[in-house]
């Protein structure tokens, strides 16, 4: 015996399309395995007549999206429609009315995930965001129930698939980040605007919600530190490959006594480092505890398919909260906490320089260096006659003491270019 629900879905692209999919043609299957005969009711899209390789029956189909949220048939609302309207109108209507929702729009819950949690609350409905960070990869329930005791420390890894795959073509091929990033906008593993995924702001988003969740303090999605990975050139990664680094873009939420820091940079990464060895789309992540000692989550970071299945897997869940008549509140509370200032935040760097290849130079490089608190690991110098490139990889300094190093760097007559400046991820996974 089966027990059925209605869904409804906002939004038919890749994730969404993959999703509806499962849901017409793969019910039985569903069915077999949960006893749930999930019906959808109604599929809000911008334009009833785009071909989407999928057979939506035409009466599903409206451009009416709040039309699918009202409908009285419908217990479980999926939005896909990304965005932050009219997506949190739609979503927060959707509580309010007592229905549950289940949504992959990062965005959206890193800008307003603390208050949409709260009116599903009061509502006594279900929120869930499985597919909001990582994909496939189950990372939110595990964050927010499996280890809700455990004092976690830190939250670190690969979150955004675009970048990894730039990053691992232009590492493994020697392709140039322009001819790769078209490459992959071809391939549609990056948008015709890739600014969210190459500059860090989906990979800020998915910090902050895994930070807020990790530590119980609420982090909004415009307090994360971030940098993209559009400067990164061939000959920054042909230097730190010599030097046993690869880079990476990450994500890196920290829990200590001076508070939280969250963050999103390039970085290096020694190449013994389990991070080190993910390639393409792949996304992975770190969690570390006194408790735990460190997991780690890895796999399909992105596409419809990895992700309709956190989809589905949240939509079995609020299905059977419903049928079960269970009151939902929110199994996820925030206390108040302190975020610090990413300038106090400690890193070892990684700078290439030009300078004069003459006597001297490099002491007053030192000096520099010396003057601002910040000491310097190791040095390796290429010369090319009377110029030089001087890479040196320093030990941890705070933020503020690099930057004031680089503005003393520059200002030296010996110093050319300060060309780059990257931090060194821990040698400790």
């Amino acid at each position: 015996m089966t027990m059925q629900v209605g869904v409804g879905l906002l939004g038919a692209g890749t994730v969404g399309g993959a999703l509806i999919h499962r849901l017409i043609f793969e019910s039985e299957a569903v069915a077999a395995k949960t006893g749930l005969e999930l019906v959808v009711k109604g599929v809000a899209v911008r334009d009833k007549d785009k071909d989407r390789g999928i057979d939506i029956p035409a009466h599903l189909l409206t451009d009416r999206p709040f039309e699918v949220v009202d409908n009285p048939d419908v217990g479980i609302v999926v939005e896909v429609m990304g965005g932050l309207d009219p997506a949190g109108e739609l979503v927060k209507r959707a509580l309010e009315s007592g229905k549950a929702v289940v949504t992959a729009n990062k965005e959206l819950m890193a800008a307003r995930g603390r208050e949409l949690l709260e009116v599903a609350e009061a509502a006594g409905v279900s929120l869930l965001f499985e597919a909001a960070v990582g994909g496939g990869i189950p990372i939110i329930r595990p964050l927010s129930e499996s280890l809700a005791g455990e004092r976690i420390t830190s939250v670190v890894g690969i979150v955004n698939g675009t970048t990894n795959y730039i990053l691992t073509r232009m590492v493994e091929e020697g392709a140039p980040y322009e001819e790769v990033l078209a490459e992959a906008q071809r391939l549609g593993y990056a948008e015709a605007d890739p600014v969210a995924d190459v500059g860090g702001g989906d990979a800020a988003s998915k910090a902050a919600i895994l930070a807020s969740l990790a530590f119980g303090t609420w982090v909004d999605g415009d307090r994360v530190f971030r940098e993209g990975i559009e400067d990164l050139r061939l000959v920054d990664i042909d230097f730190a490959r010599r030097l046993g680094y690869t880079p990476k873009l990450l994500a890196i939420a920290e829990d200590s006594e001076e508070g939280i820091a969250v963050r999103v940079h390039p970085a290096l990464v020694p190449l013994d480092h389990p991070l080190a060895s993910v390639r393409g789309a792949t996304n992975a992540v770190f969690v570390s505890g006194p408790s735990i000692g460190e997991l780690l989550f890895t796999g399909p970071g992105a596409g419809g398919e990895p992700t309709a299945t956190a989809l589905l897997g949240d939509v079995i869940m609020s299905a059977r909260e419903r049928l079960a008549g269970t009151q939902v509140r929110s199994r996820i509370r925030f206390a108040s906490g302190c975020l610090r200032d990413p300038a106090g935040v400690t890193a070892k760097w990684f700078l290439r320089l030009t300078v004069a290849d003459r006597p001297g130079v490099l002491a007053r490089i030192a000096a520099v260096f010396g003057r601002h608190q910040v000491s310097i690991k190791s040095v390796w110098q290429e010369g090319r006659g009377d110029v030089a490139t001087l890479l040196l990889v320093t030990h941890e300094s705070p933020e503020q003491n690099l930057s004031a190093s680089v503005a003393g760097l520059s200002a030296l007559d010996v110093v050319s270019e300060v060309a780059t400046v990257l931090r060194v991820h821990s040698d400790e996974p």
